[in-house]
């Protein structure tokens, strides 16, 4: 027979959720704030691969990434969000424009998701009583795709994605720590079954096998990641991406399920998604600082930009 304590975590849990889809988050799971042990091996050695590249951070708190109780003392529960970010399709993108990976078309997921996460807590406190925790939106060492997938959230596809059943793999995912008993989600099963869409799709052969990704060999770490120059073996590869990746995703036919996010800060700025190689070249500080304000993009910076504009140029040009 359940106990008082328990029917109290299920109640809360239920509340966070209806709190989360009034919000706008899509979906939201929940696990113990337990240590990662499945993830302990496979993290050890996709870092003594060398997969992270020059994403030293990687290295960095291993022993957080693992136990979220070392990030948030005293914490009991990890409380996980999806929230939607593919765009419209219908939207015109220029012929002659460099392609931007989808997360980055509107508002700076971070601000965006963060606000919604403060909102969060303040009316759970205003509900329950004084909460010590703290929101996480991919700013701290905390394994997002895995405490997601612990809390029933989807599974971990081939391309090393989170993947929902009923909405496919373009989410932002975030975290509440928090030191709240609640009553735990328990995992999905895996649906990728025979498929190999997104590892043959990938460019530069970054999937190396089905569900590790090397992330120096993925365009989003050379458009995004890599400060020193590209080697010219992965230049030819980089398939026309200023900013980012969404081949692995594109393909996956779980995606088929996306729906049009309706959240209007990420509104996608078209002024930036249609620009040229040249216009890229041309583009002053001054006005990439007005049209990148609160954008992903500013992350890679103009000189950045210019750099992986002016490397899928020469490689168009000296293709043909």
């Amino acid at each position: 027979m359940p106990t008082h304590s328990d029917l109290k975590a299920a109640e809360n849990a239920q509340l966070i959720k209806q709190l989360a889809l009034e919000l706008g988050f899509s979906f939201c799971g929940i696990s113990k704030a337990d240590f990662l042990l499945e993830e302990a091996p496979r993290l050890e050695s996709w870092l003594k691969q060398s997969m992270q590249g020059e994403m030293s951070y990687m290295e960095n708190h291993f022993d957080m990434r693992l136990d979220p109780r070392l990030l948030v003392p005293g914490a009991k529960s990890v409380v996980s969000f999806l929230f939607n970010y593919f765009p419209n399709p219908e939207i015109a993108i220029g012929s002659g424009a460099l392609k931007v990976s989808k997360y980055a078309w509107g508002e700076d997921y971070h601000y965006v998701v963060k606000d919604k996460l403060k909102l969060l807590m303040q009316q759970l406190t205003s509900r329950i009583g004084a909460i010590e925790g703290r929101a996480f939106v991919d700013s701290a060492p905390v394994l997002d795709k895995a405490w997601a997938k612990k809390s029933g959230l989807g599974w971990l596809g081939k391309n090393a994605n989170l993947i929902n059943k009923k909405q496919g793999s373009f989410f932002f995912i975030a975290e509440l720590i928090i030191d709240l008993e609640l009553e735990p989600d328990g995992p999905v099963t895996d649906h990728c079954g025979t498929c190999r869409a997104c590892i043959d799709a990938c460019p530069t052969e970054a999937i190396v096998e089905p569900y590790v990704v090397d992330g120096s060999k993925c365009i989003s770490y050379f458009t995004i990641e890599l400060k020193r120059d590209l080697p010219a073996e992965w230049i030819s590869k980089m398939d026309g991406w200023l900013f980012g990746c969404d081949v692995c995703q594109d393909v996956c036919p779980w995606n088929r399920f996306s729906v049009v996010n309706a959240e209007p800060r990420f509104t996608p700025r078209e002024n930036l998604l249609n620009m040229s190689s040249g216009e890229w070249q041309d583009l002053s500080e001054e006005v990439f600082e007005q049209l990148a304000r609160r954008s992903p993009l500013k992350r890679k910076g103009l000189d950045g930009l210019r750099r992986n504009a002016s490397l899928i140029e020469a490689n168009s040009i000296g293709g043909k």
